[in-house]
């Protein structure tokens, strides 16, 4: 029956069907067919700009929500169990007490479904506890493993939905709005560094919560300062490119070069006890300084993410001056940082920038998202779409035996409920 929702949901014309589609599954696959039906929320996936391994670094970065995410068809229910289950896997329902969870007393789950399992205990560990359990159908179009922040997607959508629908919290709270989408992100943050042992900024899930239609998001990652950009590219695009390679971060890499700029700034701090983080210091800051760091690779790391924040403010300023080729430029050299310095992106990545250069209506090209696989996200003219999409997916399937896959994608607005 998985395959029957799954046909129905690609074949759904616009959101109000698609509604419609995941209440029916809902009460299909939990046998709920009283007469009250299921909520169904959604949370974006988010695709970076520019800014890439900067935000537990105190940095800036430059991200958009998009139109693709998760959904959640939920309903309570009357006990403290929680059933969940995705129409994106054959792994049928995963129930637990919520109880259990808030305590810890269960073997966490190694699947998908310990991200919601994170959010009820990360939401108990803030202080929220939630009064009874839930029934909860969960279905995303973001592609698995593809780096555009499926797992925050699904972490900001369970907390903005049980918020929303067993506490009333948007309109129950005495916080505003945009003070619960801090706390959104900051508790979907937390789950995920503590609960799930991914040890992420907080870029990917404020981008979810914050996502605006047509606006890019200037985020301080130190403040949590924010400012909407308008992202209007006229005669161009945003595509993003998926290698295909799918990466899984938690007990990799990714981990490990957190560790690193940790070493290089407790180093720092020696002589600067004052440094908060690495992304305070300028590029100057960091030349005069650098020799401190003791270990080489540790020192590179921290380059990375001081030269990256010094980019990502350029950036923006470039993209408000309406000065894309300029900014297309700073997107290569992030890639070639990622790629030479911070060492998280691939051959399949660097295969696709360097195909882009080649590309006269290619502006700027680079790897998004924590690396080691993913995507790639490029703004190319609108009349290049197809002579890109041609030679990338030419050279790559010779190069490497399977295709690449194109999206043309917007930035697109936060959390919500249908």
């Amino acid at each position: 029956m998985i395959a029957f929702y799954q046909d129905k949901i690609k074949k759904a014309p616009d959101r109000v069907s698609l509604k419609a589609i995941l209440i029916q599954a809902h009460k299909h696959f939990f046998n709920d067919y009283d007469a009250s039906s299921p909520q169904v929320y959604f949370a974006p996936g988010r695709v970076n700009l520019i800014g890439e391994h900067t935000d537990y670094n105190g940095g800036h970065v430059f991200p958009c929500a998009l139109p693709i995410g998760t959904y959640a068809a939920i309903s309570l229910r009357d006990d403290d169990k929680l059933s969940v289950m995705s129409l994106n896997n054959d792994e049928g329902i995963t129930s637990r007490s919520m109880t259990d969870i808030i305590e810890d007393k269960t073997e966490r789950a190694s699947n998908w479904a310990s991200y919601v399992h994170g959010l009820v205990w990360a939401l108990s560990q803030h202080g929220i506890d939630l009064k009874s359990g839930a029934d909860i159908l969960i279905y995303g179009d973001i592609p698995a493993g593809s780096g555009l922040s499926s797992s925050a997607s699904l972490e900001v959508l369970i907390a903005y939905s049980l918020l929303d629908l067993e506490l009333d919290y948007f309109n129950s709270s005495k916080k505003s709005r945009e003070e619960i989408l801090t706390m959104i992100a900051q508790i979907s943050q937390y789950s995920e560094n503590k609960y799930n042992g991914m040890n992420c900024g907080i870029m990917d899930q404020f981008a979810s919560a914050f996502g605006s239609e047509n606006q890019a998001i200037y985020l301080d990652t130190n403040s949590l300062a924010y400012s909407y950009v308008p992202f209007d590219l006229g005669d161009y695009a945003l595509l993003v490119t998926n290698t295909n390679k799918k990466h899984k971060l938690i007990g990799s890499a990714y981990n490990d070069r957190r560790a690193s700029c940790e070493e290089a700034l407790k180093d720092l701090t020696s002589i600067k006890p004052e440094l908060d983080a690495l992304c305070s210091l300028t590029s100057k800051d960091f030349e005069e300084i650098s020799s401190y760091i003791k270990n080489p690779e540790a020192r590179i790391r921290a380059k990375h993410a001081v030269y990256e924040n010094e980019r990502t403010k350029q950036a923006v300023s470039l993209l408000k001056a309406g000065n894309l080729p300029e900014f297309g430029r700073l997107m290569y050299e992030s890639h070639e940082s990622l790629s030479h310095d911070y060492e998280v992106s691939c051959d399949e990545l660097d295969a696709i920038v360097n195909i882009a250069r080649t590309i006269p209506g290619v502006l700027g090209c680079r790897m998004t998202g924590g690396g080691f696989g993913g995507c790639t996200v490029a703004i190319i003219a609108n009349d290049s779409i197809e002579e890109y999409k041609s030679a990338v997916e030419q050279a790559y399937t010779d190069k490497f035996g399977y295709a690449p896959s194109f999206y043309i994608l917007k930035a697109g607005r936060g959390p919500y409920r249908l």
